[in-house]
């Protein structure tokens, strides 16, 4: 991988190119070459679209020199999570009974990198159907930390995250139903942003948790995250949950390092007894720096936040059980025999295409839909969202923005929580209080810290902050200024063979 392709975020890599110092066709090989050195040990790609990207690449070179204006991504290289859609290329949400299944059309997400001149390089690897919390739900095998290949990069977004630590690509998007991208971010060591539900159209990303996913972009800095959010934001009168809003534009305060007048509200749930010893002094050394930039620490209570869990549980397997419901070996995708009949043809497409995990989560949700439990459970779930809701409208009147870890640990071992589903559902606790509420949160990397487990390498611990509904831009403005203020406390994955 070149060096100087390494160094650049995204933003850098575009002012390079229009520049003239690189062309998007050495920059594609760059990063190409970037995949070939790194992914054979990391997993981070299902896919590679080496063609595709190096016949744009000329193109956009073309249009370049012809004098066409350069759009806001131009040239700039970015990875896709598997459950995407680009026309034409393999979209399979890490799935048996997706495999082979290229996507019909474009979502529009997707095409509005194209229209801004990004180049998709990839599709990366991911929980199946964004279900996990660790990559290793995928039927492709898990995805590794680049910090160490031992452990987890976190899930479901784990190709997208490890790509962008690793320095394959600038720029990922994931999508996130209870913390996907923002748990990922912090195990990596990247930054993630989960803006306010309704602000990216979700018109081809296919369907986990249909009223918590959110498109979400991964990035190496937070001016990156401004930069692809405003181009992917905005209404789409395809998707009916699109918000009727304007694309999201960065602010531009006169003085970009200060918080003075910020108030930053530090709720005593998500600082929980058993918090790692080592993820804890990072995110109290965090809101350190956000106070000596000005903002005021302000202590509070979410009070639902233990119900989260089992609460985003009803929830979404409740709506994943009927999102799921379309494999079916009829239109798409696996078909297996199975005894000849109908019924039985769906039942054996589905014991063969979809993983312990997936089945576990469509029995769930199937269950807690049924006849004689609907209220009991699902609309029990709905009143406790509720109340998790008007807990963040509350601190809201009190403070700006909310900070605490975006997750109680650091990166765990592969295999370490496997055949413990409630430890593995644990790690969102802190995330999925969020996308219940449908505001936006960002996990930014604020130090790194040795495992409780007696690992001996520290590993990266994010910090998360969560702003009210639509304040997407302003809680980019205070990450930006906390980074700023933090870049002596951020560190980098080891370069070659991680540990």
């Amino acid at each position: 991988m070149s060096a100087a392709y390494a160094r650049l975020d995204a933003t850098a890599l575009r002012a390079s190119i229009l520049a003239g110092e690189r062309t998007c066709a050495r920059t594609v090989a760059e990063c190409l070459a970037g995949i070939d050195e790194r992914d054979g040990e990391l997993a981070a790609f299902l896919s590679v679209e080496r063609d595709w990207a190096r016949e744009r690449a000329a193109r956009l070179d073309a249009r370049l020199a012809a004098g066409e204006r350069p759009g806001a991504l131009f040239g700039v290289p970015v990875a896709l999570k598997a459950n995407m859609c680009t026309e034409g290329i393999e979209t399979s949400c890490a799935s048996r009974i997706l495999a082979g299944w290229r996507a019909p059309y474009t979502a529009t997400f997707v095409q509005r990198l194209l229209d801004a001149g990004a180049i998709v390089v990839g599709v990366t690897n991911m929980d199946e159907f964004a279900m996990g919390s660790s990559s290793e739900n995928s039927c492709a095998g898990p995805t590794r930390n680049p910090w160490d290949v031992a452990r987890t990069p976190g899930g479901s977004s784990s190709g997208s995250a490890v790509a962008v630590a690793a320095r394959m690509v600038p720029l990922a998007l994931g999508s996130d139903t209870g913390g996907s991208v923002r748990q990922p971010a912090a195990m990596c060591g990247v930054f993630g942003f989960k803006p306010t539900y309704g602000r990216v159209s979700r018109y081809g990303l296919i369907a986990f948790g249909s009223s918590l996913d959110q498109v979400s972009p991964l990035a190496r800095s937070v001016r990156d995250l401004e930069l692809v959010t405003e181009v992917i934001s905005g209404h789409d009168e395809r998707d009916s949950t699109s918000l009727a809003e304007p694309p999201i534009e960065r602010e531009h305060p006169a003085a970009p390092g200060s918080l003075s007048g910020f108030r930053v509200g530090v709720p005593r749930e998500h600082f929980p007894h058993d918090l790692e010893p080592g993820v804890r002094a990072c995110c109290e050394a965090a809101l350190a720096r956000l106070e000596a930039i000005g903002a005021e620490l302000v202590p509070l209570s979410l009070p639902h936040t233990p119900f989260a869990i089992p609460t985003y549980y009803v929830v979404a397997t409740a709506e994943a059980s009927s999102n799921l419901a379309r494999y079916d070996g009829v239109l798409f995708g696996l078909r297996a025999e199975g005894d000849g009949t109908l019924p039985g043809m769906m039942a054996a497409t589905r014991a063969a295409g979809f993983g312990p995990e997936v089945k576990r989560r469509i029995l769930l949700g199937t269950y807690v839909l049924s006849a004689g439990y609907y209220d009991e459970w699902y609309g029990r779930a709905l009143k406790a969202r509720g109340l998790m809701r008007d807990d963040f409208e509350r601190a809201f009147e009190q403070v700006d923005v909310i900070a605490g870890p975006t997750s109680p640990t650091v990166a765990f071992r592969l295999g370490e929580r496997v055949d413990d589903p409630l430890a593995m559902y644990l790690a969102d606790a802190l995330t999925v209080p969020v996308s219940l509420a449908g505001v936006p949160g960002i996990s930014m990397p604020c130090g790194c810290a040795l495992p409780a487990d007696g690992g001996a390498g520290e590993l990266p611990v994010g910090l998360q902050l969560v702003g009210p509904a639509r304040s997407d831009a302003r809680l980019l403005r205070i990450a930006a200024a906390f980074e700023a203020a933090s870049e002596d406390l951020r560190r980098e994955p080891p370069p070659g063979s991680a540990r």
